[in-house]
């Protein structure tokens, strides 16, 4: 019987003949991006990550904001409050406690649809205050632990101040906590003299910018433009790499304080985007505290 099976399948060739040529499916731009480079959600709503399959996720009050305001996130900020309320004795130490704790939240149910990292902001408002921008992030590792989080799965954000610098030097350096900071000039100059942070872009307008930049260590995308590179086809070859950066004739800088605040004042898109988004996520932090303090 198994001779006859076997004869069967030789004399019918027609059969595969027949079946039409598989058709070559083009790459979409989103996965000829991931190739090159680690793609992050811009984006508080869990679904949306999900939806979209990024390596890495990243949050910040607005996100949050925009997230906690949806029926389904509820149980999140429910959980948070009622930490705060046995974790602070004070209404204004009760809030901290539940802001924190709602940044960690979300953070903690991202992580359960990617493979990589999440990135946590520390709150703009402390952007001039080193001390308190670690003792934050502190708070932050600290919360992921008792959840079963290990740091390595996170990234806090700092603003790129002066004090925001040297909070990720000491964080980095003294406890291992990653940070990251934001694009091509700044890529090719870590990437030449071999510094190991990471350079996340991020802001992005429409996906030519983002074109301009594969090859990245990491972008954060929002949801729009992820739902525009996934639909289309365009050629994302790799514009940014260690091997060319290497090769760039740029001269090393030594930075102190003073250098450092004059150059940010001589560069008008650094310094006035810088404090357009501690001002922008300041004010969607006050709005997340006022929504948590009216549900206590």
């Amino acid at each position: 019987m198994g001779s006859d099976v076997r004869s069967s399948a030789n004399i019918h060739p027609i059969a595969q003949i027949s079946e039409p040529a598989q058709k070559k499916v083009a790459m979409s731009a989103l996965d000829q991006l991931k190739s090159f480079t680690t793609v992050v959600a811009d984006s508080g709503d869990i679904n949306v990550i999900g939806q979209y399959k990024p390596t890495d996720a990243t949050t910040n009050p607005s996100l949050i904001l925009a997230a906690a305001n949806k029926p389904e996130y509820k149980k999140l900020i429910d959980d948070a409050i009622t930490y705060a309320k046995s974790e602070g004795s004070t209404p204004a130490e009760q809030l901290d406690a539940a802001m924190d704790k709602v940044f960690v939240n979300f953070g903690q149910e991202i992580l359960k649809v990617i493979p990589g990292r999440v990135s946590t902001e520390v709150d703009a408002r402390l952007s001039f205050d080193k001390d308190a921008m670690i003792s934050r992030a502190q708070k932050f590792i600290a919360l992921y632990k008792a959840a079963g989080i290990d740091k390595d799965r996170i990234l806090i954000k700092l603003s790129s101040t002066w004090e925001g610098i040297e909070a990720a030097k000491v964080l980095e350096k003294e406890y291992g906590i990653h940070c990251v900071r934001s694009v091509t000039s700044i890529y090719n100059y870590y990437k030449k003299f071999g510094h190991k942070t990471v350079v996340m872009g991020a802001s992005f307008r429409n996906t030519n910018q983002i074109k301009g930049l594969v090859g990245c260590d990491l972008l954060t995308i929002s949801p729009g433009l992820l739902d525009k590179l996934s639909k289309s086809t365009e050629d994302f070859g790799q514009q940014l790499s260690e091997e060319s950066a290497k090769k760039l004739d740029t001269e090393k800088v030594e930075v102190n304080e003073a250098i450092f605040r004059w150059e940010m004042n001589e560069d008008a898109m650094a310094n006035d985007k810088l404090s357009e988004g501690i001002r922008k996520f300041a004010a969607d932090a006050v709005k997340l505290e006022n929504m948590l303090q009216s549900r206590f």
